[in-house]
């Protein structure tokens, strides 16, 4: 029998059998599912770092805000009212206020919770922290 187009070959013409190809289809599904949960713990972990680094940021803004306060107000607490509204919960550290035209810093703490399923127990929870520098203006 000659092979023409449009017909299958015959079995040893060098093509599978419907059994070979279920089972390597049989063998994808099992690789998938031995591969799928390290896809799904690398991706919860990726969140779990993103979401720190935004707090990063956030602690980072509110001690850029609070320096900023500080900078123009003479009430500590002004400082310390303007980094809760950017990042609440967190601890300020006002210095002691110089003359006009020398340098405040202002310090805030945050304690970042990681609680991302499955990921969020693997990773500690870490206390985050920054400084900033302002001349006094007022």
């Amino acid at each position: 029998m000659r092979w023409t187009p449009g017909f299958p070959r015959e079995p040893s013409g060098g093509t599978r059998s419907r059994r070979g190809r279920d089972r390597e289809r049989g063998q994808a599904t099992v690789e998938f599912a031995f591969v799928l949960p390290l896809v799904v713990l690398a991706a919860l972990a990726v969140i779990q770092v993103a979401l720190v680094v935004r707090d990063e940021l956030n602690v980072v803004h509110a001690a850029r805000e609070a320096v900023r306060a500080a900078s123009v107000d003479p009430d500590p607490n002004a400082a310390v009212r303007a980094a809760r509204r950017t990042l609440p919960h967190a601890e300020v550290e006002v210095g002691s206020r110089p003359r006009v035209g020398e340098e405040i810093t202002v310090t805030v703490r945050y304690h970042s919770v990681t609680s991302v399923p499955l990921v969020g127990a693997l990773f500690p929870d870490p206390d985050l922290h920054a400084s900033a520098t302002m001349r006094v203006e007022r």
